[in-house]
């Protein structure tokens, strides 16, 4: 019951809020060129940095320049032209395959009682 209200306060098709919400978002993240998973914090989980390690040097380079571009935009109080506004696709992942396949391999890792290939160590 609650799993199904949940994935229904959270799905942009079937609840009005969320999708203001996602519109809202996506405003935001074009202003300054950014993609939703650009947000993802390396530094706070883990599995998002080895997702980040296993992508392609061309994709993390892209995502580098995304983040400099919108700190210096940010740092300017500026956002970027309307004409590339509207060229940003700021849903697109790029992250959430290797994000997957991360965690499932930790979960098998964690069924067969392996030790972990890292140690979780918060500064």
């Amino acid at each position: 019951m609650a799993s199904s209200l949940t994935k229904w306060l959270v799905d942009p098709k079937k609840n009005w809020f969320a999708r203001q919400h996602m519109k809202t978002v996506s405003a935001r993240l074009r202003r300054y060129g950014l993609r939703y998973d650009d947000l993802y914090d390396p530094y706070y989980d883990l599995d998002i940095k080895e997702a980040l390690n296993r992508l392609p040097r061309e994709i993390i380079d892209a995502r580098n320049q995304r983040l400099k571009r919108a700190m210096d935009l940010s740092m300017k109080h500026e956002y970027l032209p309307e004409d590339l506004q509207a060229m940003q696709t700021p849903f697109r992942s790029y992250v959430q395959d290797m994000l997957a396949l991360v965690k499932r391999e930790n979960a098998e890792r964690e069924a067969l009682g392996a030790l972990p290939l890292y140690q979780r160590s918060l500064p």
